[in-house]
């Protein structure tokens, strides 16, 4: 029996030497044949038991041995599989959550902006930003608004800080149109044309000035107390309201089809003048009529003009030697014509359920 007893010491030693485990299932599999209650080590264990007294001494050190010499190699293969897996995943994330993370979807209203920039970035048009938070004379008064002026009625704005009767340029408040900034941009375009023997400045102003505005109105499916538009601007010597129909023609047939038309009619802006109100060619029913484009065939999308002399000179430059158009334009209303969004709420209600029906990230 000690002879056979020896033989499998020799044996499992002979094991214990050539383990290998390529990961952690494979080595949990190598401990539980080896070392569990069942494994072939315990059982050794079990077998020294029956020895006489004087021969436990001598064979419990073999077995202790060989016990140690398996959990040694077992070590070492555990420190083997943990150097590689951390190497074979160095990116991972270890404050992640186990579950799948659903792919998030873009805004409609963000589409729509960037979709419209894109468009007019294709010719020449660059962005401009502005506070949100401006003065009277930015919104106001360089556009042509004078303290009385009933147009001011036109707009219902908040005040932030405001004098007592008639509105002063100092009053500040929410800008009711990203008018203001083209106020800013056209003022430091002056000051540059006015100081260009110092450097370099372009013979042309063209700007989109995209943005969130403020009016103070009721919250509706039709309306909202704030909403985003994009406005454009460009000045240049013998600007024409030619230039300006034929950008606009191109912009509606990018936005909306090669098969728009648009037609331009007689409206009236403190800061443009002549103004006008532009409408396309509805695309539900090409233009013979229907309940959304209340059997006209047209649809109104936004208003433009010619850059009133007054504003030029305003904002110091020469309506002598430069002319200029400009138009405004509600991504809210694009919006809802590309989208058939009949609510305006939604667009700010952020209803997972709605803004997962649009273009994914």
């Amino acid at each position: 029996m000690n002879t056979t007893f020896k033989e499998k010491i020799e044996t499992l030693k002979a094991e214990a030497q050539n383990l290998q485990a390529k990961n952690a299932e494979e080595l949990e599999q190598l401990r539980q044949k080896y070392l569990s209650k069942k494994g072939a080590v315990t059982a050794l264990f079990d077998e020294f038991k029956l020895f006489p007294k004087e021969e436990k001494a001598q064979w419990g050190a073999s077995v202790n041995q060989l016990k140690q010499q398996v959990e040694s190699r077992i070590s070492e293969l555990r420190d083997a599989v943990t150097v590689h897996c951390a190497s074979s995943t160095v990116n991972l994330d270890l404050t992640r959550t186990p579950d799948p993370i659903a792919m998030g979807t873009r805004h409609p209203l963000s589409l729509v902006r960037e979709q419209i920039i894109d468009i007019f970035s294709r010719i020449g048009f660059t962005v401009a930003d502005g506070p949100e938070v401006e003065d009277d004379k930015h919104v106001f008064g360089m556009l042509n608004f004078a303290p009385e002026h009933p147009a001011r009625d036109m707009q219902d704005t908040f005040f932030i800080e405001k004098a007592e009767g008639v509105q002063k340029p100092t009053d500040i408040l929410l800008r009711t149109h990203t008018s203001s900034v083209q106020t800013r941009v056209m003022t430091q375009w002056a000051k540059q044309l006015a100081d260009s023997s110092t450097h370099q400045v372009p013979d042309s102003l063209r700007v989109l000035c995209p943005g969130r505005v403020f009016r103070n109105e009721a919250i509706s499916a039709r309306a909202h107390c704030f909403f985003h538009q994009v406005e454009g601007l460009y000045i240049d010597k013998n600007v024409s309201f030619a230039d300006l129909r034929q950008v606009l023609l191109y912009f509606a047939k990018e936005m909306f089809g090669p098969e728009t038309q648009i037609r331009l009619r007689p409206s009236y802006f403190p800061f443009t003048e002549p103004s006008a109100e532009m409408d396309i060619s509805c695309d539900l029913c090409g233009g013979k009529g229907c309940s959304f484009c209340k059997g006209t065939g047209w649809v109104e999308i936004l208003g433009c003009g010619m850059v009133d002399p007054n504003v030029l000179e305003s904002c110091g430059i020469d309506s002598k030697v430069y002319t200029g158009y400009a138009f405004g334009l509600g991504v809210e209303r694009i919006t809802n014509l590309k989208y058939r969004v009949k609510d305006l709420r939604l667009f700010s209600e952020n209803d997972i359920r709605f803004l997962q029906q649009f273009e994914s990230c």
